[in-house]
């Protein structure tokens, strides 16, 4: 078996023989249609790797990339390495880096300022009439979604920026340009009227630039799926059959497909580093797990945190599976310190394109798939509770699925206490209902947000393989209307017959409840399991 490419550095791939997804075909294009050129993409989603395949591509010409254009030098920044907490800092690093690309290449005679807009001027003024070098800006915008909660250093960083990208407009000596990085708002003059870079982030032409294809993974994956197949059906890997490989497919592509970057909503692509762990699992610990890799390497990006510190999300809204949101909103968001919330979650990966991007008319949001819909609460969870709480302890990692309904409705009441109330009032049913999805989503849960048969909606409902478990949730402030809210949960579960719909085999566990929400209280006060 190659090994799977882990790096960012597409040598280290050519070099070790690693097996990974060549893009250069679109980077062909991309490079013969635009002189400059800024992609927006969540964290660990490929950017890096991108940056440094055209660069390497650039610099290193044909062999062994069968690459058949001009060579040029490469200025390659990523502001990952530089300061995010000092300007004069940034200046110095962002500086030595320019002399590095100066010396390296032999361009001499011109004077050192500590400015890099101008250090970078003077080296343009200091090559030769048509000599040209590449420059790529890995994570242009690091300094920024870092100080959100910082304004004047925010602003600071805002506007050295302006004043660099500036210089760099219509300069001769650039051949070709690229940017990435999560955000892109209007606060940055790459961005703004005038501007000569091309703002690519949902260009149907290359929105499968970066991510994979389902036709890309069956392809070059092939050896991993076939074994991945032969360890669940326990055959040998000559007789695994194509529709078993679909089928493996299939699975994946619910945990990590779907997130779209696509203006005309069609082109689909799967995170990158969450495929990549998951074969690597496969080839490794010899079993097929459907892992959070995403989150655990890249899925708790600071921006959000820093975010959430000033800021509420609105929890009912993520529940759903489509969010609307005003068109300007998301085609020009001004900057983060005012950003459409929403418009965030999709810059950072939470949400994607559910819908055509058309100018004057909404556009929808919603979770790519359901790898992202676990990080995501995971990331609520750790706002709204209190997760030192014994609620989120490892012993209850089995409770909903083995558990009796006392002990379900026990966990609940823990969940409960863990609460910061301040924050988030339980002063309905359906916000009470929201922070429990959340929470059980958080635990990756098959929850079933929107279940629905045809006599009406479940509270909640969760699906493991041999159980289902259904809740009918009251909600009230008075301690004598607990017996008939009781009553009336029991009656609405018989009569509606929540959780009926499509159960195969599975244990169906029916639970009525009452929240009781005096703050003297502020439990599930009573329950009872619906017998059938």
């Amino acid at each position: 078996m190659k090994l799977i490419a882990q790096s960012e550095n597409i040598e280290k791939f050519i070099e070790n023989n690693y097996i990974y997804i060549d893009k250069t075909e679109y980077i062909y294009n991309l490079t013969n249609n635009y002189e400059r050129v800024f992609f927006s993409r969540p964290r660990r989603f490929g950017k890096s790797l991108t940056l440094n395949t055209i660069g390497t591509l650039f610099e290193k010409g044909v062999e062994p990339y069968l690459w058949d254009q001009d060579k040029y030098p490469v200025l390659h920044l990523s502001f990952l390495k530089f300061s995010v907490t000092d300007l004069a800092d940034l200046k110095k690093e962002f500086c030595n880096e320019i002399l590095k690309f100066a010396k390296a290449n032999s361009i001499t005679g011109f004077d050192y300022d500590n400015e890099p807009k101008i250090l970078l001027g003077n080296v343009f003024s200091a090559m030769a009439d048509g000599n040209q070098l590449v420059l790529l800006i890995d994570e242009y915008d690091c300094q920024l979604t870092a100080n959100i909660n910082n304004k004047e250093l925010y602003e600071n960083f805002i506007r050295f920026f302006r004043e660099f990208y500036a210089v760099l407009k219509g300069e001769k000596h650039i051949k070709f340009m690229a940017l990435t990085g999560v955000t892109r708002f209007k606060d940055v003059s790459i961005f703004s009227v005038g501007s000569d870079i091309k703002d690519l982030s949902y260009n149907n032409a290359y929105s499968k630039l970066i991510g994979f294809t389902r036709d890309e993974i069956k392809h070059f994956y092939l050896d991993y799926l076939k074994l991945g197949v032969s360890y669940e059906k326990n055959k040998t890997l000559e007789s695994v059959t194509d529709s078993e490989i679909e089928n493996l497919i299939d699975r994946m592509a619910a945990h990590y497909d779907s997130y779209c970057f696509d203006e005309f909503n069609k082109n689909k692509v799967f995170s990158t580093y969450s495929v990549n762990g998951f074969l690597q699992d496969i080839y490794e610990k010899k079993t097929v797990r459907f892992g959070d890799y995403w989150y655990d390497i890249g899925g708790l990006p600071s921006i959000l945190m820093n975010y959430m510190e000033s800021h509420n999300l609105n929890i009912e809204n993520l529940l759903t599976s489509e969010i609307e949101i005003p068109y300007n909103d998301f085609a020009t968001p001004t900057s983060l310190i005012d950003i459409n919330e929403n418009v965030l979650m999709c810059q950072t990966g939470y949400l994607t394109l559910k819908s055509e991007i058309v100018p004057g008319y909404d556009i929808i949001l919603g979770p790519a798939n359901r790898e992202v819909r676990t990080a995501l609460f995971l990331l609520l969870s750790l706002k709204i509770f209190d997760t030192k709480n014994s609620a989120f302890s490892l012993k209850n990692r089995y409770v909903f699925e083995n558990g009796t309904a006392e002990e379900i409705i026990a966990l609940f009441n823990e969940v409960l206490a863990a609460l910061s109330y301040d924050k988030y009032p339980v002063d309905n049913e359906s916000v009470l209902r929201a922070l429990l999805q959340v929470y059980l989503l958080g635990r990756n849960h098959d929850v079933r947000i929107e279940q629905h048969n045809f006599k009406g909606r479940s509270d909640i409902l969760v699906n493991f393989p041999k159980r289902r478990v259904v809740l009918e949730l009251k909600y009230t402030t008075e301690e004598n209307e607990e017996p008939s809210k009781l009553d009336e949960a029991e009656k609405q579960i018989k009569e509606k017959g929540y959780g009926l719909e499509n159960l195969a085999d599975r244990e169906l566990l029916q639970i009525a409840c009452v929240f009781n929400g005096d703050k003297r209280k502020r439990q599930i006060t009573m329950y009872k399991r619906v017998e059938k």
